[in-house]
């Protein structure tokens, strides 16, 4: 059980960091208190910015001797509450901020190492320098920090082709709850001695461990890559799609998003620079991207005979091809445009949901039938990654109705949203993670053992509960 600390702890904590890496309640905390959305909101005492892992380790043996609550925050982008502090004002925030160096890059080895403050798109960068590709690709990227994207083991639009952040982690550095450093930052692709405490920590959401670096794989830079947008009458056709694609192109198939058309009309509406890149609107839409290994050629003729096949299948009514980098560029940012593009409907219920691949148009078609048999003017404002049967499956609000109204009915919608989802043996979170937002839904739909399993870990790993408490279990 944790404890409010007192200030002669608190001065204990800054004395660590030094006053200029410190934030209290007399500055600006949003930033480290809100969630993006505003549903939770908490209160700190502390907001602190280490610059090493031995700062790091430093509080978190001050945390286990005062037994003081420690809520670790990488760049706070994510969409669960997992590194929003309590509401009163107990939780001490650890910001890896700070601790931003890449500390190695080998090329001969397609690895780097990275710490947990690092921005994503700096990896990004870096590897491109380089000649190299670090696929982990999201909306934030130019925000979130490595470091977050480990503890909710983020997804994103190359888990296709490359995999969760969990499959492009080789090694990490961890502080654990009682301050000892564990170094395994090792550049391994195999290693069977014992219990894989890698996987542990990759999506724990802090709660087993502060992550202060690890080793990031890189990979070749494609050397052509294509970019299609074509439209489909339905989600079973986008299906279809999917498999001559992958047929056709294999493990060249390097993203494939589903959008329904209102998502799209609303980024065209909203979005000054958005452009409807087909000459008819279509009731849905698919993303593809295919890469190689080979040439630009390679990848115009594979996107190509993809479409062309699916053309005289009539699996698609219409599709444009990129000719450019900008033009793939810019077809991309369509999809990335469509989270923030929702805001527009009002007042959203989302969900992070996956299902097998193949089962995806049997839910999307059971869903709508059930939403709209609760409320028949609800907006569906359906994407994701239909490649790795991911949806970020979003309800707004009927047109007219005050956003207050509508989210007053949160509870029923999720509730009708994840009966089907766990019907279909599917997950409530597939790529967001659990923090606070899911935490009292994961127990309700995960097996009693696999809660004890938990369990015992998280009272393993941090007896006195002082890792983000209140998080994922």
């Amino acid at each position: 059980m944790t404890s409010k600390p007192d200030q002669k702890t608190l001065e204990r904590f800054i004395s660590i960091v030094g006053k200029a890496n410190v934030l209290t309640p007399e500055d600006d905390l949003t930033r480290y208190t809100h969630e993006n959305r505003d549903i939770f909101v908490g209160l700190t005492p502390l907001v602190l910015k280490p610059g090493s892992t031995e700062e790091v380790a430093a509080i978190v043996q001050l945390a286990n001797e005062t037994e003081t609550a420690l809520v670790p925050q990488g760049g706070h982008t994510g969409h669960a509450a997992g590194g929003v502090p309590s509401g009163d004002g107990s939780e001490v925030v650890v910001s890896l901020e700070r601790m931003n160096r890449i500390r190695d890059v080998d090329i001969k080895g397609n690895t780097a190492i990275v710490e947990a403050g690092v921005i994503l798109q700096t990896i990004q960068e870096t590897a491109a320098a380089h000649d190299r590709l670090f696929p982990l690709s999201l909306a934030a990227e130019g925000s979130c920090q490595i470091g977050g994207n480990i503890g909710t083991n983020a997804g994103g639009t190359g888990v296709l082709a490359y995999g969760n952040t969990r499959d492009l982690i080789l090694g990490l550095e961890v502080v654990t709850a009682s301050g000892e450093i564990w170094n395994g930052l090792r550049r391994l692709k195999k290693d069977n001695t014992g219990y894989d405490l890698r996987d542990l920590f990759i999506g724990s959401e802090g709660t087993l461990g502060i992550v202060t670096a690890a080793v990031v794989k890189l990979f070749p830079r494609p050397k052509g890559r294509r970019v299609s947008l074509a439209g489909v009458a339905s989600p079973a056709e986008a299906l279809a799609l999917f498999n001559l694609s992958i047929g056709q192109a294999g493990k060249g198939l390097a993203g494939f998003e589903l959008m329904a058309g209102l998502c799209l009309d609303t980024v065209v509406e909203t979005v000054e620079k958005a452009r409807m890149p087909l000459e008819t609107r279509q009731p849905w839409y698919v993303l593809m991207e295919i890469s190689s290994g080979r040439s630009e050629d390679d990848a115009q003729e594979l996107i190509e005979a993809a479409l062309a096949e699916a053309f005289e299948a009539g699996i698609i009514e219409d599709a444009v091809i990129s000719s450019s980098e900008a033009q793939a560029t810019e077809l991309w940012q369509l999809r990335e445009d469509m989270p923030l593009s929702q805001k527009a409907l009002g007042g959203s219920i989302k969900h992070d949901i996956s299902v097998a691949v193949h089962n995806l148009p049997d839910f999307i078609g059971r869903a709508r039938e059930a939403l709209h048999g609760f409320m028949d003017d609800l907006r569906l404002f359906t994407f994701g990654h239909m490649g790795d049967g991911n949806l970020h499956y979003n309800v707004s609000q009927p047109e007219g109705m005050e956003a207050e109204t509508f989210l007053s009915h949160r509870d029923a919608i999720n509730r009708i949203v994840h009966e089907i989802v766990i019907e279909m043996e599917g997950s409530i979170s597939a790529e967001h993670g659990i923090g606070k937002l899911k935490r009292d839904l994961l127990i309700e739909t995960k097996q009693p053992v696999e809660l004890e399993m938990m369990r015992a870990i998280k009272r393993t790993l941090d007896p006195k509960g002082i890792l983000n408490p209140g998080k994922v279990i």
